[in-house]
Order: structure tokens, then sequence, then C-alpha cells
């Protein structure tokens, strides 16, 4: 029988408790039951009490501010006393690490709405379309904050459609949150809900509003935000400011609803009256509370703070008067398990001149079905072409004139999308430039040249037959037993919390 020292495991287990651990999350993630916001564990109902956060004055063009652990200790503590509980953020970084702003977040008890499009790659609602490059970077960014608790939800997208004469385009946003929705229940340990910001226009808000909450499950979303700026100054009430026609808008709608941003400007500073409405007995009945726009003073003046060159930061006249209003409304709500109110989803809107998305929306966009195509080409876009990513556009036109383009076309009025509409400019033109040199030009070598923008290389495969189907395989730990950011964080102090306790039980027996 082997003897065993208590004191080198009891050293051991006192060593192994002075360890650095890391982040041990203790936010509970929010719920939907019907038409509210929960804690899922204490059950109690969530009010949103938020702001937009994207700093931005002191760095030229996009920023990622959840990748800069300096700046979210110096700001998240401050909305923590400012009696926030969520953060809007519109663009990140997903290659970059979020470790200690989400954990700077947590300690500070904040939840993130993070907006999933980016400048960079965004469905543009004048010329709208949906590609490999744009749901690459969603799916990027949901593997890079589905494993943190305090994810509250993603938008999926923001004022896309904003007037009767872009409604197009929201049918390729409704195809992204189909895609986006199917991927999380696929990789996420979690259902993490998904929803949709809107712009304030008469002509076209109904629409919207019922547009995003009809059809299939997978095609709805979980949460709507609206960005209203009615309420401007101490003059106005809830009775004159239209927040109560805004009211009775939502009045049966079957899902949580909450001001996206607000926060009129008109009036400096700003004394927001509208915050006893939006957190008492005028609202918290049909609204989930709402996002303050917005936390850094930028060039069009609705900060709360100002960032300092030397990176600290000023309080400003409207984070006094906004902590003045907000600090004594404590909306008390009701009970997740005492809620049982279900409303039926909304009707789709019909389609007429002023609303014409086609109920047949764009594909998935799969790189693996564009890689395929390439890999069958002959003649493809040169390096010089590609490099003028601006002019894409341009020399696309020019070829889509010499030859049809329906394969790389797509029409989200009538519905009809080629087989490869969904590739990048690039991979288009490639595409193009090959049709051409193979039906018009007759595989001679001159005509695939194009003033340099085209080249002859040698095709893996003698045709695109089948292609167009493949689709991309599934990035997540469920599928792959690699962990994100997030989730690896969390399971690595779990063992080491379990580790301890183990040896110190041990040590309690000898």
């Amino acid at each position: 029988m082997v003897q065993l020292s208590v004191a080198p495991v009891l050293s051991l287990t006192l060593s192994l408790l002075t360890l650095p651990l890391g982040p041990v999350w203790a936010l509970n993630p929010v719920a939907i039951k019907g038409t509210k916001f929960f804690d899922s564990v204490t059950q109690d109902q969530f009010f949103i009490k938020g702001v937009a956060y994207q700093p931005r004055t002191l760095d030229a063009g996009f920023t990622d501010p959840l990748s800069k652990p300096a700046d979210c200790r110096r700001d998240f503590p401050l909305m923590k006393d400012l009696g926030l509980n969520t953060v809007r953020v519109y663009q990140v970084d997903p290659s970059l690490n979020h470790d200690e702003c989400m954990k700077a977040l947590e300690d500070a008890g904040i939840y993130l709405i993070l907006d999933l499009m980016v400048s960079k790659h965004a469905i543009v609602r004048n010329n709208p379309e949906y590609d490999t490059n744009i749901w690459n970077n969603v799916r990027g960014t949901i593997d890079a904050f589905r494993g943190y608790p305090n994810t509250l939800g993603f938008f999926v997208g923001n004022e896309v459609t904003n007037d009767n004469k872009t409604t197009v385009a929201s049918g390729y946003v409704k195809a992204m949150l189909r895609d986006t929705k199917n991927y999380i229940a696929s990789t996420s340990q979690r259902k993490i809900p998904v929803g949709y910001a809107n712009n304030d226009d008469p002509d076209i808000r109904l629409q919207i509003q019922s547009y995003f909450n009809c059809g299939k499950e997978e095609e709805r979303i979980d949460f709507y935000g609206i960005n209203l700026y009615e309420w401007c100054g101490e003059s106005t009430t809830y009775k004159t400011s239209g927040y109560i026609e805004r009211t009775k808008d939502i009045a049966s709608y079957s899902i949580p609803v909450f001001l996206s941003e607000f926060g009129c400007n008109l009036v400096t500073p700003r004394t927001f009256p509208e915050v006893k409405s939006i957190f008492g007995p005028d609202m918290t009945d049909n609204w989930s509370g709402g996002v303050i726009y917005e936390w850094s003073q930028e060039d069009n003046n609705y900060g709360l703070v100002q960032v300092k060159p030397d990176n600290t930061v000023t309080l400003l006249p409207d984070y006094k008067n906004l902590k003045t209003v907000l600090s004594p409304l404590h909306p008390a709500g009701v009970k997740m398990n005492a809620f049982q109110e279900i409303r039926p989803i909304s009707t789709c809107p019909a389609i007429t001149s002023a609303w014409e998305p086609s109920e047949k929306l764009a594909p998935t966009p799969s790189s693996a079905a564009c890689d395929c195509m390439m890999s069958s080409l002959s003649c493809v876009a040169s390096d010089q072409a590609v490099a003028t990513t601006e002019s894409l556009g341009t020399l696309l036109n020019t070829i889509c004139g010499m030859t049809s383009c329906d394969d790389i076309s797509s029409n989200g009025k009538t519905g009809v999308y080629g087989k490869y509409s969904f590739c990048s400019p690039a991979q288009k033109l490639s595409y193009m430039y090959n049709a051409y040199y193979t039906n018009i030009g007759k595989k001679a070598a001159a005509t695939c040249n194009f003033n340099g923008m085209a080249k002859l290389q040698v095709a893996a495969k003698s045709s695109d037959q089948g292609c167009s189907n493949v689709k991309d395989a599934l990035i997540s730990e469920s599928k792959t037993g690699k962990p994100n950011a997030g989730d690896r964080q969390v399971k690595g102090d779990s063992f080491m919390v379990a580790l301890v306790v183990l040896l110190s039980v041990s040590v309690l027996a000898l």
C-alpha cells in the first residue's frame, strides 16, 4: 500500500488556487419568451439600458472597439456607473481577439448586441447583392462572439431599406437572416437571437416591421429594433413626440421590440425626457428598453463622453443628465414562468410598387461552389484586374454588354438568381471572361486578354458541372471539436476549478 503524504498534495492544491484562472463568466444569457427578454436563470424580465459604442474620432477609418482592452477598461466602468447593461457595437474585426473587452463588459454587468454587417462587406440598398464576401465575414463574426455568454444577440441589418425605392434590398437581408439563424443553430451551444434595426420612414416602417416577422421560422427575426429620433427636448411629450403612435404600431407584435437608437440632439445639451417614458408605465408593457446614441463625441455631436488626445475621457453634460434621469428608473416587469402571452406572427406585406422584394430569397453563398467553378476555367481575371477592386464593377458591365450574364446575376424583385450570383466580383468576372473566350472567342488565345485584364490558365476540371450545388462545410465546435475563444476560456476555467476542487477533496479524505 502506497503511503501518500498530505503536505505535497496540500501544497499542490494551494499552488493551483493561486494560479490565474482567467475570465470566469458570470452573467446569465438573456432568453426570449413571447414579446419579452428575460434573464435565463433568475427569470427576471430584462430591459435593455444600452448605448451605441463605436468610438472613431481618434482613428482614421474603421476601428474595432472590442479589440482595445485599455479603452474597454476605461469606458465600461463609466457605463456601469451610468446604470447601463448593454452596448450596441456596429463593426468588429472577427480576426482579432476580443476576450479582454468581453470580460471587461461582463465585469461591468453589460451585454453586447452586435451588428453583423460591416461597411466593407454589406448589402448595399441601391444595388443589393448577397455574396460570399458578405457571408464569410458574417460567419466569422458569429464564430468570434457566439461563445461569450454576454453576447445578447446579433443585428442582421441596420436601416438597409430606408425608403420605398430600396425595398428590394430587404429580400437580400432576409436571405442573410435565414442563413444566420441556421448557422447559429448548427454551431452554437445556445440559441443566440437575431434581430433587425429599422429606420423610422413613415412610408415603409409598417411593411418592414411585418416583413421581418412573417414566413418560415428561420426567416423571421427574434427581436426588432427601431431607430427613433422623434422626441426632441423638454417641450415634447410622449403624446406629441410620436412615441405613442409607435407604441400603437407594435401593440400586437409577437416578438420583443426596443429602441435600437434614440436621443434626438436638436436641443442641446440633451436632458433625455423620453427616458422616463421608455422605462416607465408609458412603454414598458410593450417595449423592452432602448439604446442611447452614442457613447463618444463625434462630428455629429451625440456624445456622452469626450475622448481626449491622451486617451482619457471627459464626462459631458449629456452623460450627467442621462444619469440623473436614468438612475431612479428600475422597471420590474414580469417573471418568465408567469408570462404566458403568445401573439401570432405578422402577415407578409403585399407586393406593390412601394414594396417589391420577391418571396423567393437569394441562395446561401458558397465559397466552395465558387472555388469549384474557378477550377474549371481556362480564361480568368488577371492579377491586374483583381488588384483594381474599385474597377471590377466597370469591367463586369463591359463584359455583360458583350455576352449574357444571367449565370452571375441576381434579381431580388423577380426572384431569379443565377447559379453563381453569390460569387465574389472577381470570380464573376473570371466566369464571364471564360464564357466569352469559350463561346464567342472560340478559345483563341487573343480573345482572353481584354486589355490585360484577363489571362489564360490550365483548368483543373473539364467543366463546372455540379459546382453550383457544392456547399460550404460548417466551421464549428460541434463539427470540428475546436472551440472559439469564448468557449475555450469558459471551458478552461471550468477544468481548472474542477481540478482544484478534486485535489482539495483528496486532501480532506487523507
